[in-house]
């Protein structure tokens, strides 16, 4: 079959999924689906496209900025590709970098909402993973775009990475531009430009992924520079790996290979062997093999065979328009009434 041939497929493949979001957004507009409001304010935290954003570091991120506050916060996710234990590898990272923050994993995150106000007294709810999941109500909607691929090629699912047509963004309070660093600065200025025609509205902030140490699963941490010019392998299981790979790279590490798996991969036995099948036929002696929080979450070891694991801590950081991102954010403390 011709390219255009796959692309003439996977664009009518698209055409029910249109259709049927076109529905649901249209049912939520017109209130035909009852929605939830919890006594607790709502914060959601989502994007435009299937695929590694950043959701993470950026809930991590605000939920740290509200508890320096000094209210209580809980993270509400949907669970995705959850392990045995019932959490998933985001749910394990995040309790790494935050054991002190409840984090409820329900598809009915109606329940969880009720569980972490009435059960858990909590003030603030932050919804991970919530523009799409419009049946709680929420006080602020942040929608995180990443830089190297915002409009997902431009298509809805499966022909392309978007989760809904672009006029979604209306909805948008805030817009956060993710891995800014990785991209010139007038594909920023055009980026802006494209969203504001959609949403002039929408508050408008980048940021960068960080990297801040690497870290073991016993807890270990080296310092940034420690693998710099020595031979790696790269390891990940998320939706943007390359991502990953040129943060490695810009930390002068020697990425000697990558093994890249779908996002929330579920690491087996098989898994582990071509792992180090791949690092014995690299041309040079891997002295570790590196990889994101989350594969680190779910592969929970200090090594692979004989091979060091270690994994890259990196964290939210705004470069541009944080006082707007702020401004948001104080305001809505602001209204939550003071115990």
């Amino acid at each position: 079959m011709s390219s255009l041939s796959v692309k003439a497929a996977l664009w009518a493949a698209s055409l029910p999924y249109h259709f049927a979001v076109e529905l649901r957004n249209k049912a939520y507009q017109w209130r035909w689906i009852r929605t939830y409001r919890p006594t607790a304010s709502v914060i959601s935290i989502g994007n435009m496209t299937a695929g590694g954003t950043g959701k993470t570091p950026a809930c991590v991120w605000l939920a740290k900025w509200i508890r320096q506050r000094g209210l209580r916060v809980a993270i509400l996710s949907r669970g995705y590709g959850a392990l045995a234990d019932g959490q998933n590898d985001e749910a394990k990272e995040i309790e790494n970098l935050l054991p002190d923050v409840p984090h409820l994993q329900s598809p009915n995150r109606i329940e969880t909402a009720k569980v972490a106000v009435e059960e858990l007294g909590m003030e603030i709810l932050l919804l991970d993973d919530g523009f799409q999941h419009r049946r709680l109500e929420r006080d602020l909607d942040i929608v995180l775009l990443d830089a190297t691929n915002p409009m997902g090629f431009g298509y809805l699912l499966p022909r392309g990475l978007l989760r809904e047509p672009l006029y979604g963004l209306r909805r948008a309070d805030l817009v956060i531009v993710t891995r800014s660093d990785q991209v010139t600065t007038q594909e920023l200025a055009n980026l802006r430009t494209k969203v504001q025609r959609i949403n002039p509205k929408a508050g408008w902030v980048e940021s960068i992924h960080a990297p801040i140490r690497w870290r073991n699963a016993s807890g270990d941490t080296l310092p940034l520079d420690y693998f710099k010019g020595k031979p790696v392998l790269a390891l990940c299981g998320i939706g943007n790996p390359k991502a990953f790979v040129n943060t490695i790279q810009g930390l002068s590490v020697d990425v000697i290979d990558q093994v890249c798996f779908p996002d929330h991969h579920p690491y087996n036995p098989m898994d582990i062997q071509g792992i180090l099948e791949r690092a014995s036929r690299c041309s040079q002696t891997a002295e570790a093999i590196v990889c994101t929080g989350k594969d680190l979450a779910k592969l929970s070891s200090n090594q692979l065979g004989t091979i060091p694991l270690w994994a890259l801590e990196i964290e939210l950081q705004l470069v541009a328009g944080a006082d707007v991102a702020y401004e948001y954010l104080d305001r809505l403390c602001q209204s939550i009434p003071t115990s």
